[in-house]
């Protein structure tokens, strides 16, 4: 391919013989419910993203171009209070859903689903689609499974035609028929366990695209245009990636690729180069291709020039851009209709998240929860130990040991420098509790066993970098892997060695063996066995496969709820006389003399400078892309954050119902989970 506007001779060349049809495809992507610019969980407008405002580029790349269609690659029904909690049944809100109301209006041409429409059930999922003016589609979301994919029975029709009258370079008129694929992470049916059980089944990308894209030809498509909710992964195809937009450009018969899913921005001069990745021209294997962002936070425009030839329509030249809703100060205005018809909604979302729960007399963050022990991470695990000791009373599992494990979800990456729960101290609202607990996963109790403990901690410390004793200033976090990885374990105490290689990639997958970062691993003071048995908090997400975990298998279940963990924090606060202040040193990091990392967060950390001041961390100022740099020793004296030595760790009353300290591990004589 070549880019538009090539030089006036081969511009010539290519052109001078036949009339040309440039047509533009506009993507949103992972927009995640956010409509407004406005941020729910922090409860102030924000100019960084919102499809408002995205809606103000629309309009001015539509009046650009003659033949212009719009499309979402995904993820749109979930992801803020105005959609988790405003638009859910028994919120009182009975319009229709706030994000179909605004694609509606925006007139959407299609659209393809994303794994995160499938977190509220396929039955609501349904009654949201069915209120959209504009058609929708995937091929690999499959209800009855054939032989082969052409023959499944998917939850949406496969693919799109849509037939579009477009004006040529000249002034003629063409009908030109545009073929739709779109097509999502297999990974849905772990992800959405529950709900998906039984009801949906999902084809790999690539498998569903070969099968698919012939069959789109022979119905009459002039072109192809593959909505792709999968991302850029440099790594060979292997059956159900997760992240095969890549792949996707080496099959015939598509012409263009809109991708989504891991919430980056295509073409981009920073992305590291890939084999088939080429940012400067904005192709994915010579495929055309864009990826938007997320929140709304950029427009993808995809312009293909098409000629007609013997054999039909071809893509003769290409240019890809994204637009970003804010560049340095220039802040883009938001659309003031979309605006003023989605106020009712906003309105009664803002009665919702304002809601008074409780009190914290500290202030909760998530800009250090990577390298200390979190207090705001700490909450969610004391609201989920608290609610699963309740639901195992009177049962044997009540007899066992009690821990939980929970992660931190706001830890910037590519959520940007502002992507980090801050909540001062003083009242804790329903989006206090929507903020530390952001995804609709409900609670699950497990038994497992000392030595499940310890593989799940190695699995939580992939997200840390290998470490070289004695040098300064080394990266402490792999930026591929998410901070919603990161589990701790509340009632247990153990160390993390830095030097040690990770047994795990970022997948799970076993890369080595004989690596073994966690050292220390305690319970009530004493070394934990490897065949001792404990009763698990965790979340429906990880125990079906989540992140770099492994899929639970039910013989392991002693509770699997459907209450949401949000609600069950929400609840745990409102019960609570007052939010504990305190964290419990659960883990620490080996201390090596004379090594230092850096870390990376929000510049908001600034206003805590007592906790910075706690680490014995030094601030080196600013990064280029606005996070804020710190550097940390990994031996500081033993009154330091970091330092603190692993010790029992005790619950409350409230925690576990019975104000004791939790019983000593027990054997048990049952099979193991």
């Amino acid at each position: 391919m070549t880019i538009i506007d090539p030089p006036p001779e081969d511009r010539d060349r290519l052109l001078n013989d036949r009339p040309h049809v440039q047509i533009r495809l506009l993507e949103t992507t992972d927009v995640h419910a956010n409509l407004l610019p406005f941020d729910y969980f922090a409860d102030r407008r924000e100019s960084s993203f919102g499809l408002a405002c995205t809606a103000s580029l629309i309009k001015t790349a539509r009046a650009e171009a003659a033949n212009c269609l719009l499309f979402d690659n995904g993820d749109f029904l979930q992801g803020t209070p105005l959609s988790d909690l405003a638009a859910q049944p028994g919120s009182g809100w009975s319009g229709t859903h706030p994000v179909i109301t605004a694609m509606n209006y925006l007139g959407y041409d299609a659209a393809g689903i994303g794994n995160h429409e499938f977190n509220f059930g396929i039955d609501w999922l349904q009654e949201a689609l069915a209120e959209a003016a504009f058609p929708t589609t995937c091929a690999n979301a499959v209800v009855k499974e054939g032989a082969r994919p052409t023959e499944d029975k998917t939850l949406l029709p496969p693919f799109l035609i849509l037939d579009r009258r477009v004006i040529d370079d000249r002034g003629g008129p063409h009908d030109l028929r545009i073929g739709v694929i779109a097509l999502l992470p297999p990974q849905i049916t772990t992800w959405d366990h529950y709900h998906l059980k039984n009801r949906l089944t999902a084809r790999d990308i690539v498998e569903a695209a070969r099968a698919w894209v012939p069959r789109i030809r022979e119905a009459g498509a002039d072109i192809v245009i593959a909505l792709a909710h999968s991302g850029i992964d440099g790594h060979d195809h292997y059956p159900m990636k997760e992240n095969a937009a890549l792949t996707l450009g080496r099959l015939p018969g598509i012409d263009a690729i809109l991708a989504g899913h891991t919430h980056e921005v295509f073409p981009n001069p920073d992305m590291p180069d890939l084999p088939g990745v080429s940012s400067r021209e904005g192709t994915l294997n010579g495929t055309p291709a864009v990826m938007a962002g997320f929140r709304g936070s950029h427009l993808g425009v995809l312009d293909l020039v098409l000629q007609k030839g013997d054999s039909g329509w071809s893509v003769t030249a290409h240019r890809s851009e994204v637009r970003p809703v804010t560049t340095g100060a220039r802040r883009t205005a938001p659309d003031e209709t979309l605006g003023r018809m989605l106020a009712p909604a906003h309105r009664h979302t803002l009665d919702l998240i304002r809601k008074p729960l409780g009190r914290s007399d500290v202030p909760l963050h998530s800009y250090l929860a990577l390298v200390r022990n979190d207090p705001a991470t700490q909450l969610v695990a004391r609201a989920q130990a608290s609610a699963l000791r309740h639901m195992v009373q009177g049962t044997p599992d009540a007899e066992l040991p009690l821990l939980s494990a929970n992660a931190p979800f706001k830890t910037g990456g590519r959520g940007g420098p502002k992507y980090y729960t801050d909540m001062p101290e003083g009242e804790f609202r329903l989006r206090n509790a929507a903020d530390l607990y952001a995804f609709p996963n409900t609670l699950c109790g497990l038994r497992v066993t000392g030595a499940q403990l310890r593989d799940w901690l190695e699995r939580a410390a992939t997200c840390f970098n290998r470490i070289v004793q004695g040098q300064p200033d080394q990266p402490l976090i792999d930026r591929r892997i998410p901070g919603h990885n990161f589990d701790l374990i509340l009632g247990l105490s153990y160390s993390i060695d830095l030097s040690q290689p990770a047994r795990y990639d970022d997948k799970g997958h076993l890369i080595d063996p004989d690596a073994n970062r966690i050292t220390r691993l305690c319970y009530a003071g004493r070394p934990v066995d490897d065949d001792a048995l404990f009763l698990l908090a965790t979340n429906s997400f990880r125990v079906h496969g989540g992140g770099p975990y492994p899929l639970w298998p039910e013989c392991s279940f002693a509770v699997a709820s459907r209450t949401p963990i949000r609600e069950i924090v929400a609840r745990y606060v409102q019960q609570s006389d007052a939010l504990p202040t305190h964290a419990e040193p659960i883990w620490r990091f080996v201390s090596h003399p004379e090594t230092s990392v850096v870390f990376d967060t929000g510049p908001g950390i600034r206003r805590y400078g007592q906790e910075i001041a706690a680490l014995g961390a030094t601030d080196l100022g600013d990064t280029g892309n606005g996070f804020a740099r710190l550097r940390l020793p990994l031996h500081m004296p033993r009154a330091q954050g970091l330092a603190n030595p692993p010790r029992a760790t005790y619950v409350t009353s409230r925690e576990v119902g019975a104000g004791e300290r939790l019983a000593n591990p027990v054997r048990s004589g049952r099979k193991q989970p």
